[in-house]
């Protein structure tokens, strides 16, 4: 949660696929002497498994990984919230380069470009999200400033990320429950999530980019009890992080998974405006939600 693309605060906040029945086969007949038993159609490809670890302040992860659908676990080892955000470096630009460009006040160079990622979940636990990646130089980042309003880039929660071309990549991408639309400035939802394990499939259909934070609001607390305590941060935070999916640019997509509990929910967006520089809940892109 959940700043991202260079700090936007908290504080401004107010199984998958079905079994298919065959029925009604016509009966194949059997060459005599033929004994072969008829071959079983090939598995899906697995994708692959990353694990970063995150704590104050920085990331436990590989330097390199192969292209194609990756599973990538957050696990969440420090007392403080973190999330892990892809950037993807475009144009030839090196993690140097963006080293250098965070250092420069203003937005984020064009060629640093929101590639989705992880988002938090509570200390001590971890969240998954899966998605298609491509080969080329990232950065992975964390912009969340929680508790001193500092984003945790600024303290050097940063490290740099190669993907390396592999011919045989997965590109199958997983089955999706439900199917998340983020638009300008609001969540469209296939269906409404309901109480179980859900895996999330979040498209990005905006100009700009956007993402999703799934909390889950403490018995008896509300939003507004949320946007409360996003002004200090003091006491105990009134909902529990249960991961998403950073900031994507248009036409990106990825998945993320979801154990559901009866109780009270808020999807919301963290990223700036383009225009304004407003987070985007500023300009409606908040959505309670009850699963029962």
């Amino acid at each position: 949660m959940i700043p991202t693309m260079y700090g936007v605060r908290l504080s401004r906040i107010v199984a998958c696929g079905g079994a298919i029945a065959l029925a009604a086969c016509a009966k194949t007949e059997t060459p005599p002497g033929d004994t072969s038993a008829p071959a079983a159609p090939a598995a899906a490809a697995a994708p692959n498994m990353v694990t970063f670890t995150a704590k104050e302040y920085a990331f436990e992860g590989p330097d390199t990984i192969p292209a194609g659908l990756t599973m990538f676990h957050l696990n969440a080892t420090g007392q403080q919230l973190h999330h892990l955000q892809l950037i993807k470096l475009e144009e030839g630009k090196t993690y140097e380069d963006f080293v250098a460009s965070v250092k420069v006040p203003g937005p984020p160079p064009a060629w640093a470009v929101a590639y989705g990622g992880v988002n938090p979940p509570a200390p001590g636990g971890m969240s998954i999200a899966t998605e298609t990646m491509e080969p080329g130089n990232y950065a992975v980042v964390c912009f969340v400033d929680v508790p001193d309003k500092v984003p945790h880039i600024a303290k050097g929660m940063m490290k740099s990320l190669t993907v390396a071309e592999a011919p045989n990549a997965n590109m199958t991408e997983p089955t999706a429950t439900v199917t998340m639309t983020l638009n300008d400035y609001s969540f469209t939802m296939s269906k409404p999530l309901a109480a179980g394990r859900q895996t999330i499939k979040v498209e990005n259909a905006a100009g700009q980019p956007h993402e999703v934070v799934l909390l889950k609001l403490n018995p008896g607390k509300t939003v507004e009890d949320l946007a409360a305590w996003g002004q200090d941060f003091k006491g105990e935070m009134p909902a529990t992080p249960l991961g998403g999916i950073p900031a994507l640019v248009k036409g990106k997509n990825a998945y993320f998974d979801a154990s559901l509990q009866p109780g009270d929910y808020v999807l919301i967006c963290f990223v700036p405006d383009a225009k304004d520089g407003k987070p985007h809940f500023e300009h409606g892109m908040v959505q309670p939600f009850k699963v029962s």
